[in-house]
């Protein structure tokens, strides 16, 4: 079903009215943002950025990629598989991490970091379970684990993240939710 671009507009002003009612602790906002996902998505018109800042529970990962220079490399072409943690995620690092990996001075670290979760090329969560790794954009080997009747799980020897959504198409690529942040 193809969506006008009224339609587009109007998830727009609907997701501009879910921020601030989110902002007052609404417990609408996230329905808001699932609403805008798929009305942008439907559209055709939604990249990787687009849907990670409009969904409402990647603001710490929208900031992360700004920091480090990468939304016109995820705004690009692509095709592009992300492992997208999100604030949850991020949260569960040790008290001041993400402050620190935002500061200017780290931005070469902070990159590498985020490079660890993006994946060239799209892999589906059906290939996904049939990898034992995959090669990260920035070079590192990531490894891929189904443990039995498990979640599949994508990390690195210093640790594992669950992928929790799979398969969130966007126009460059496909984005799969994560509970924790991929490190080196």
């Amino acid at each position: 079903m193809k969506y006008s671009n009224a339609r587009v507009v109007l998830g727009i002003a609907i997701c501009m009215a879910g921020l601030a009612a989110q902002g007052e602790e609404s417990q609408k906002g996230p329905a808001v943002f699932q609403l805008v996902r798929q009305t942008v998505v439907a559209e055709g018109t939604a990249d990787i950025v687009d849907i990670t800042v409009a969904d409402g529970e990647f603001k710490t990962l929208a900031k992360a990629l700004e920091a480090a220079s990468l939304v016109d490399t995820l705004r690009g072409k692509g095709p592009f598989t992300v492992f997208a943690p999100t604030d949850e995620a991020f949260a569960k690092l040790p008290a001041g991490t993400v402050d620190d990996l935002l500061k200017p001075e780290n931005k070469e670290k902070l990159k590498a970091i985020l490079l660890l979760h993006v994946v060239p090329g799209v892999v589906h969560a059906a290939d996904v379970a049939k990898l034992k790794e995959a090669k990260a954009a920035g070079g590192n080997m990531l490894m891929v684990a189904v443990p039995f009747f498990g979640k599949v799980k994508v990390g690195t020897a210093t640790g594992m993240s669950h992928v929790t959504n799979a398969d969130i198409q966007t126009t460059n690529g496909v984005i799969h939710v994560i509970d924790a942040v991929i490190l080196p």
